[in-house]
């Protein structure tokens, strides 16, 4: 959420008109005096917001109801939980939420989105009649450990020996992995960075969001919150994962390889991240949307939020219906996950 972060991602044209997120972030004002804000982006399309709704807009395409372009409060490509919703006192956040939907309705936009806020915001959102949806992630836990054997050693046999044989097998392969932190970070780190991160989603034959600006302007413009984790094999590089923290937090956000390593994902993108959380004494460790296999990993189900308000009436109403389904099946699939966690009793 910070303006350093916003900024970049239009500086750098990584959200634009071009890239079908139109900068339109709101402010309720008294005089020159800032009451509260909001982050917001006029979407042509649903991509890069990992909560998905495109089954709402395939329906209301086939009931021909536009659904496009939509209001979307969110961070760009980042599917992190935390505060949309920046206020002195609740009166004024709730004065400029609902602000913001009777703008939404005026310029016939197709409805109001908000990802990831906290679940404490949540009476905010109903009382402005927004409806909330339930998701999970999956984030590590810091509960004191004094090492990763530490960490380990909370955890059942079978996954402790999974975990130790993932981590030799990238040893054996002759791996040598450095974490790099803020200046240390240099512009050829950032090149070849932007280089793996490319080929991944070109591997998925997808389009990348950000771009090699976004990424060296984040090390000079954010250093103190960059965190490069770097491998080579034969003094070669061959893959990286970058992650960005603050005081208590760490986030797991991209990596991308140029050869195949066996295990060399989850050494990179999790048990680096969790060694580095225990050195640092970061409370939690998150590790991004989606992915079971972080369970066994050691990372534990959460349950995330968004809220949601179409214009259409009828579109609504049937929104709202598949939400209270999707809700009862999103707490079972949780209890599931937490019968399934990977902890001694």
């Amino acid at each position: 959420m910070r303006h350093a972060f916003l900024s970049l991602l239009e500086e750098t044209g990584c959200v634009g008109n071009e890239a079908g997120w139109q900068p339109c972030h709101a402010a309720l004002t008294d005089g020159d005096q800032l009451l509260a804000a909001m982050p917001m982006y006029l979407k042509a399309h649903s991509w890069g917001e990992y909560v998905f709704d495109w089954a709402w807009a395939d329906a209301a395409q086939r009931a021909d109801i536009a659904y496009y372009p939509k209001l979307l409060s969110a961070i760009p490509f980042t599917p992190v939980p935390g505060v949309r919703l920046l206020g002195s006192d609740d009166a004024s956040r709730l004065t400029l939420l609902q602000g913001v939907m009777q703008w939404a309705e005026e310029e016939a936009l197709s409805g109001l989105h908000c990802l990831f806020p906290p679940l404490a915001d949540a009476p905010l959102f109903e009382a402005a009649g927004m409806m909330q949806r339930h998701g999970v992630q999956f984030h590590w836990h810091n509960r004191g450990y004094g090492s990763f054997a530490d960490f380990i050693g909370t955890m059942s046999h079978d996954k402790r020996k999974k975990i130790k044989q993932e981590r030799r097998k990238v040893m054996e392969a002759g791996v040598a992995i450095r974490r790099k932190t803020g200046t240390e970070i240099t512009e050829a780190d950032w090149r070849f960075f932007a280089a793996c991160y490319e080929r991944t989603y070109a591997a998925h034959r997808s389009t990348p969001y950000l771009n090699l600006d976004f990424f060296c302007r984040l090390g000079r413009d954010m250093p103190e919150h960059c965190l490069l984790v770097l491998a080579e094999q034969e003094g070669k590089p061959v893959a990286a994962a970058l992650n960005l923290f603050d005081d208590t937090r760490l986030y797991g956000r991209y990596w991308g390889a140029m050869a195949f390593v066996p295990s060399l994902h989850f050494e990179l993108c999790y048990y680096q991240g969790i060694e580095f959380a225990i050195e640092r004494g970061l409370r939690v460790f998150e590790g991004g949307a989606q992915g079971e296999h972080k369970l066994a990993r050691g990372f534990e189900a959460v349950e995330t939020s968004s809220f949601h308000h179409l214009s259409h009436p009828a579109l609504n109403e049937a929104v709202q219906r598949f939400l209270l389904r999707e809700g009862r099946g999103v707490a079972h699939y949780l209890s599931e996950l937490e019968e399934r966690a990977p902890f001694r009793e």
